[in-house]
Formats: C-alpha cells, structure tokens, sequence
C-alpha cells in the first residue's frame, strides 16, 4: 500500500511561468517553495516569488536545469520531501524519477516505470494496442537503418509522418509528401530529434490530411482509481507546436466525447498511471479517433481545464503525490462554459516565426478577473533569453459559451500590450477573429491554410487595405514624435533660466508660411520615412497637417483619410497615450517609448518607429552579397562548400536555435566565396554567417536571413 506524507516543502524543477503556476498553488496550501535558477535566471520571477532558491549553473539547459543529481541533492540540502517538474526539461525522465524514488524524495508525477512505458512512442503504440486503444498504421520498430525506413516508408505510402520516438513539442517531426523527400527528411529529422532529446530512434505513421488534435486530461490516485476530466481540442497548430488551445472541444457528440475519455482512462490503467496525464488523439473527419501519444505530466493548456471545471489540477497533483485519494469521481467531475489560452511568445510571425530575444521593455497586461487569466513568468524590462522556450505568457479566458468566451479573448488581445521585441499578439487575434475558427471549422491545418490571412497587418479603424493601415499609422507616429519634441522643448525650457525663452519651443515659425517640421522615422522593416508636418489653418482652427508621399492626412469621422487633426496627452514616462479627436470623437492610441525608439499600439496591432537624425540613409548596401544570422544559435552543418556554384533559393547552411533547425538559402545565383563559422560554434542574431558572389549575369542583390 501507498504510504501518505504530507508535503510540506516542495522543490520546484524548472522555471519561468509553470514554476510561478506551482508556487501559487504551493502557497495557498500552506506549502513552502524552493526554486532553482540559473546565470540568466538570478532575476527572474520565479526565484523572487518562492520562499527559498538555489543557483544551479550556467544558462543552457545542459548546465543547470537538467543536472539531475545536482537538483535531488539540492532538494536534500534544503529538506523539500517533493520535487515538482512541471513541464519540459526532466518532467518525463524516468532515470530522474527514479533518482527521487531512490534519494526518498516524491516526485509529483507518474512512476519512472509509467514514464519509461510511454517514453518510446512506438513501445506506447504496442501498449495502447494490446488495451484496445485505436492506432494509426505505422512503423514502430526497433530497426533503423536507412534502407530499412526508406522501404517501410515506400509500403505505407504517402503522405506519412516521420517522428522522433522519444520527442515531442513538434520536434524531431517531418511530414513527407513523396518518395524522393524520405532519406533527406529521415536524416534532419535525426539531427533535431538527437539534438532534443539525446536518442535519434524514429518512427512513422500515416499522416491524415485534416484531423483535429484533441486530447484528454486523465487523473488517477494510488489505489486504482482514475477519471478523466474534459477534453480540450488543440488544433490550430504551427510546426506541430500549440497556438490556441480550448475546452471542452467544440463540435462533439456527448456519446463521442464519452467514448474518447473512456478510451483514455483505459490507456492510462493500461501502464498503472498516477497523477496528471493527456492522452493525445487524432479526430478524423468521420469522428473516428485514433491514438497519438501520452503526455506523462501537465500540460501547457491546462488552465482550460480548469476554467471549466472549476478545479486546480496542480492541487490534485500534490494531493496525490502525498498519498490522498482523487478529490472527485467520474460521475462528479462537472464541466461548466467554455475556455480559450493563446501562448504569448517573443517570436517574429512576419518572418518565418524567428524567436525573438531581448529585453521586454514595455509591458501591460489584460486585467484580470473570474474571466480572463494570465500565467506568466515574466516582467517588464526583463529578458528573453535565447537558451529557453521563448514564451512570454499564456493568456486564458472563459465564459459561459464558446462565442462569449471567445469575445473575452478578442479584447484581451486588444489589451495586451508589448514592446522592445517581436511578439505574435496580432497573429494571435488574426486567428481568433477569422471566420472559420469563430465557426469551429478546422482541423491541423488551419495556420497552413490560411497562413495569408494570417499573418499581416489587423484592421486599423477600417477595412481599408493593409498598406493604408500602415500610412495611417505613420501619420500618428509623426504627430507622436512632434508633440515629443514639444514636450521635450517645453521640459527643457522650465528647467532652464528663462522658461519663456522662444528656443523652448518648436513651434518652426515662418513669417507668411504655415510652420513645417520635418520628422524622419525608422520602421521595423528598416525603412526610412521623411515626413513633413505642418500646423496650418483650417475654417479657422489650427490643425497639423501630416505629408506623406503625395498625400495630407486628418482624422474624419472615425477614419484617417486626408488631413490630421489631433491632439496628444502625455502622461508619464510609462504610460503615455495619444488621444486622437475630430468631430467629437476620440480614440486612445497608447504608446511606449524608450529612448529614440517608440510604438503605437492600435487595437491588436503594434506599430514600432525609431525616431531619427534626417540626414541619416540606411546602409544596407555594403552587406548586399552576407547572409546574416537571424536569431543567436548553433551551426550544425554546411550544406556546401567553399566555392560551389548556387541557385537562388539553395539551401548554404543549417543553424538551430531554440531547438530547432533552420536553412540559410542564396538569395541568388552565384558562388560560395566563404564560410564565416564552422559546425559547432555559436553564433549572434545579425552575423555574417557566409559569402556568397553572385554570378557574372546577375546583379547584386541584398543577402536575407
């Protein structure tokens, strides 16, 4: 029989926003916590909000958060009875499970054995099979040579999914469309998943065209019992990752929603389980379901779950984990409204979703309520590191309905407000406000289908056309920085001598001229725009009038359509606000400002400018031929070599950053003239990574990332 000890000070092995999600749910039980954190970590969050912490070691993963023996030691030396993996790092290690079992240590989570069983995808395949669980047809087996996969392949057929036996989180994954794609995808595969998760074994499977990811969250106790507790569809996916998750999964029958949750309770007593668990299926278009894989530990979504079912799953997880019997039974667990989490991530959508690293310089938050939820590990000016997943929060919703809910979400993205790097909060309400995911219909390959949609400019006060958003904009950002400069002149003028001296002012005064300034702004695609304001006057009121190519602007109505008329309140140095008036109608633009560098931010939409000298061009030429390197990473392999001719659109050099694996291509014909780093070195965001000449026939042209 399982022998109860009450926890009374846990350990905590990880970090960012699960390690905060822990430590609250610690707190409120009366729990002490102790973090851990490495050298990017000594300020983070997590290491303020527990009652004790620990350095571990250098920043990448390797040095501090996977020391296995290094943590158990540790929760030794500070007396915690529990440890607590949360999710990624060594959450679904068995060798570290079975260090905690051995040192008498609980580890919150399922048995090392239970790992070990679902820890291979092809063993958890035989398992789920033999209890009845449906399958996917695949290849599963322990053979790997090459030959082998490539003629396994070729029997299956096409399209197949190639997967990292021991991965997840997309990793290590490749969907292969023909016979000529398998060696090439097997091999990179191999790389990524070796790179991942230390073991490259592989299996594949048939990939269906337009399924629906949906899952289920099981729960079992020591002594036999196990329940699931709703199901949360996870379908709008990119590169196998999770975008947008919601619960319950919308669309199902309840006989089809209770068939899937008794099929997940089977797999779970299948391998003994205890504790937190998803089991993850496919939902094909004629509703049979089929078998993905088990997660042995909390899920990133599962917030949802708990907003409709109004129960803490990290407190079921302890209480467990102490030896107490499931808090509810099947027939008990009661599933009330309908809740959506979108994953806030510094990463670049506009480009390839690059991660993004660098310090988070202007931050504000949804308010929150019964309705809207954040769980974050991150603050204002802290730092996004590149050693880590690039998550900023996940921000969650209910309500009563799925279109209520839904709602919510729509304007907290609209609230959520974030400069000093790239973030994906427009392609999130992109997402959110298309039809076709506000009507339930979708399947795994919603972003893939409707990428276009996606990714780009939000409506700015209008449906005007994207490049009209953006000219509008621009005339804000201009008003924006003459009221600065105004601002500024006016600071300096009442802390000088003689406040009223006219040199406090920009007025740009002409006798028998309307004042013009010139403003020249920077955007975020590196372009320069000369801008001309002028405050003129019109039926005889002075309004400022914005010149922009060929065109003036003014605010009409609710539209900004030939000439501005504004007027801009700044608050403080942390929360300054433009208030945009005509007719009687005013709409609040807030903007962040650090230094020369600011952005508006209108609707779900960020606008980042840097205000510049006039005089200053931009100097790309000089680097037309270098590839740079698009984010800090590794070189993992050259794909040619030094003086080999190129195509357009070759593939130089593979890099990998944050896991994962990107090709540096030729922008154009022409021949390689130098590699600037080898396999193996590491590499920051904007080096030139290789040279390439162009050929004789063609022109120079502007290397890309």
């Amino acid at each position: 029989m399982f022998s109860q000890s009450l926890i009374k000070k846990l350990l905590i092995a990880n970090r960012g926003e699960i390690a905060c999600r822990i430590i609250k749910t610690a707190k409120a039980m009366g729990v002490r916590t102790v973090a851990l954190y490495s050298d990017a970590d000594v300020h983070a969050r997590h290491v303020a909000l527990a009652d004790e912490s620990f350095y571990l070691g250098g920043s990448a993963p390797a040095d501090s958060y996977l020391k296995a023996d290094l943590i158990i030691d540790i929760a030794k030396k500070s007396g915690a009875q529990a440890i607590h993996p949360g999710y990624g790092f060594l959450s679904e290690n068995a060798e570290f499970a079975r260090k905690c079992e051995q040192a008498g240590i609980i580890f919150v989570g399922p048995t090392a054995d239970a790992i070990d069983s679902m820890g291979s995808k092809s063993a958890a395949k035989d398992i789920m099979g033999a209890a009845n669980v449906p399958l996917v047809p695949g290849y599963h087996g322990d053979a790997q040579d090459d030959a082998l996969l490539v003629k396994e392949a070729n029997k299956m057929g096409f399209p197949l999914l190639i997967k990292a036996t021991y991965g997840g989180g997309g990793k290590g994954m490749r969907i292969v469309e023909s016979s000529a794609e398998v060696l090439e995808n097997i091999h990179s595969a191999r790389r990524e998943a070796s790179s991942s998760f230390g073991n490259d074994k592989l299996l594949m499977e048939r990939y269906l065209r337009q399924p629906r990811h949906v899952e289920v969250q099981v729960f079992a106790d020591n002594y036999g019992n196990c329940i699931y507790l709703s199901d949360r569809d996870c379908s709008i996916q990119r590169r196998h990752q999770k975008v947008v998750e919601e619960a319950p999964a919308p669309g199902l029958s309840d006989e089809l929603r209770a068939e899937m949750g008794e099929a997940a309770v089977a797999a779970a007593k299948a391998i003994d389980y205890r504790g937190a668990g998803t089991i993850e299926f496919l939902l094909d278009t004629d509703n049979s379901f089929y078998f993905m894989e088990m997660n042995t530990r909390l899920q990133v979504e599962h917030p949802v779950t708990e907003m409709v079912t109004g129960q803490d799953l990290v407190k079921w997880q302890l209480m467990i984990a102490s030896g107490s019997h499931l808090p509810l039974k099947q027939d008990e667990v009661r599933i009330h409204g309908h809740s959506f989490e979108v994953r806030i991530y510094a990463e670049d959508p506009q480009n390839d979703f690059l991660p993004a690293s660098g310090k988070l310089n202007f931050l504000r938050e949804p308010e929150q309520s019964k309705f809207v939820r954040i769980d974050s590990g991150i603050r204002e000016n802290d730092v996004i590191s590149n050693f880590y997943d690039p998550m900023i929060s996940k921000l969650i919703v209910w309500d009563e309905t799925r279109p209520r809910a839904l709602q919510r979400m729509v304007h907290s993205l609209e609230s959520y407000q974030i400069s000093g790097l790239k973030h994906n909060i427009e392609f999130l309400a992109n997402i959110t406000e298309h039809k076709a995911f506000r009507d339930a219909n979708f399947s795994t390959d919603f972003i893939e289908r409707y990428g276009d949609e996606l990714i780009g400019r939000s409506p700015l006060l209008s449906q005007e056309s994207a490049s009209n958003h953006e000219q509008n904009a621009l005339a804000l950002a201009a008003l924006y920085q003459l009221c600065a400069r105004k601002v500024a002149a006016k600071e300096s003028a009442v802390n000088s001598h003689d406040p009223y001296s006219p040199w406090g002012t920009v007025s740009g005064f002409r006798l028998n001229s309307s004042s013009t300034h010139q403003v020249s702004l920077l955007d975020d695609k590196h372009q320069v725009h000369h801008l001309a304001v002028s405050e003129v006057m019109i039926a005889g009121q002075s309004v400022y009038q914005v010149q922009i190519d060929d065109k003036a602007y003014v605010l009409k109505g609710d539209l900004i359509d030939e000439m501005l008329h504004a007027e801009i309140a700044v608050k403080d140095e942390h929360d300054k606000t433009s208030a945009i008036k005509a007719s009687g109608h005013k709409v609040k633009v807030p903007v962040s400002q650090v230094e020369q560098d600011f952005t508006l931010f209108i609707n779900a939409t960020s606008y980042h400018y840097r205000a510049i000298q006039t005089e200053l061009v931009e100097e790309q030429e000089c680097l037309a031929d270098k590839l740079k390197a698009p984010m800090n990473g590794t070189i993992v392999t050259h794909l040619v070599t030094k003086g080999d001719a190129v195509t357009a659109g070759q593939g130089l050099m593979v890099m990998e950053a944050m896991k994962m694996e990107y090709t540096i291509e030729s922008p154009f014909d022409g021949l390689v003239s130098a590699f600037f780093f080898e396999p193996g070195e590491l590499v920051t965001d904007g080096t030139i990574l290789v040279e390439v000449e162009p050929a004789a026939s063609e022109e120079k042209a502007e290397g890309k990332a």
